[in-house]
C-alpha cells in the first residue's frame, strides 16, 4: 500500500517486470483504491449498490447545503466547508453520527453537526454514493460486520507492506490491523520525522507505538543516507 497513485503504479510496473505474470497477483495500490476494489465486490452487504459513485468535493458541498436547507439551518452559522471538514475528521476516527454525538455532548454547535452528518449519510446512501472519507470507513465497517468477508481478505493477503506509515490515520491503522490479524506478516516503512499530514488526520502515534500494537515486531533502523551527498 502506497500513498499516491504514481507510487503504486511504479511499484506495480517493477513487480511485473521482475516477476512476469506472477507480479499481476500482487495488489499494489493506495489505501483508497484498495478499499474501492473490496467494496465493489461486497458493499451490497451494507445496503449500497456495487455500482456506487464517489462524490467529489463539489458534490459533497451540494449535499451538505441540501441538509442545511431541510434542517432550517443558516449556512453562515454552519458553513458547508467547515461542516464537511468536521464530518471528514469524524470518519477518519471511525465515528458514525451517533459516535460523534457522544464525543461532542454538551457542545451545541458540534451536536448540530452530528445531526447534519446523520442526514448527510442518509442522503449519500439514497443516492447510491460514497464520499472519499467513506471509502476506508465503510471497508472497516464491512469487515467488522461480516466476518466471512474479513476472513477472505485475511487469507488473500498473507503479506502486507505499507509505505509512508507515519502518515496513516486511525481508520487506516484499523484497516491494516484487521487485514494482518491472521498471518501477522506486516511490514511498514516510515519516518516519524517526516509526518506532514497531521492537518489531514494523520496519527503520528501509529508509528511511534507500532511495537506496542504489534507484539514481537522487529525494528530495522535505516540510518545510512543514500539519497543526498554530504
Amino acid at each position: 500500500i502506497a500513498f499516491t497513485n504514481k507510487a503504486a503504479a511504479e511499484l506495480k510496473g517493477r513487480l511485473e517486470t521482475m516477476l512476469g505474470s506472477e507480479g499481476e497477483m500482487v495488489w499494489a495500490s493506495t489505501f483508497h483504491s484498495l478499499c474501492v476494489r473490496i467494496l465493489r465486490r461486497d458493499i451490497e452487504k451494507l445496503g449500497y449498490p456495487s455500482s456506487f459513485n464517489i462524490f467529489d468535493r463539489a458534490d459533497q458541498l451540494t449535499v451538505i447545503k441540501e441538509c442545511l436547507k431541510e434542517m432550517g439551518l443558516d449556512d453562515k452559522t454552519y458553513p458547508p466547508k467547515s461542516v464537511l471538514s468536521n464530518i471528514g475528521r469524524a470518519k477518519d476516527e471511525l465515528l458514525d453520527p451517533e459516535g460523534l454525538a457522544k464525543t461532542v455532548a454538551g457542545d451545541f454547535r458540534l451536536e448540530k453537526v452530528a445531526q447534519i452528518y446523520s442526514l448527510y449519510q442518509k442522503k449519500l446512501q439514497k443516492y447510491g454514493s460514497l464520499d472519499f472519507d467513506d471509502i476506508i470507513m465503510l471497508t472497516v465497517k464491512l469487515f467488522a460486520e461480516h466476518q466471512d468477508v474479513l476472513k477472505y481478505y485475511q487469507h488473500r493477503f498473507q503479506y502486507i507492506m505499507v509505505d509512508e506509515y507515519q502518515d496513516t490515520n486511525h481508520a487506516q491503522f484499523k484497516l491494516i490491523s484487521l487485514l494482518s490479524e491472521k498471518y501477522k506478516n506486516l511490514c511498514v516503512v516510515g519516518d516519524d520525522d517526516q509526518s506532514i499530514y497531521r492537518f489531514r488526520g494523520a496519527t503520528i502515534e501509529n508509528i511511534l507505538s507500532f511495537e506496542e500494537n504489534f507484539a514481537g515486531a522487529q525494528v530495522i533502523r535505516l540510518e545510512q543516507n543514500y539519497r543526498s551527498t554530504s
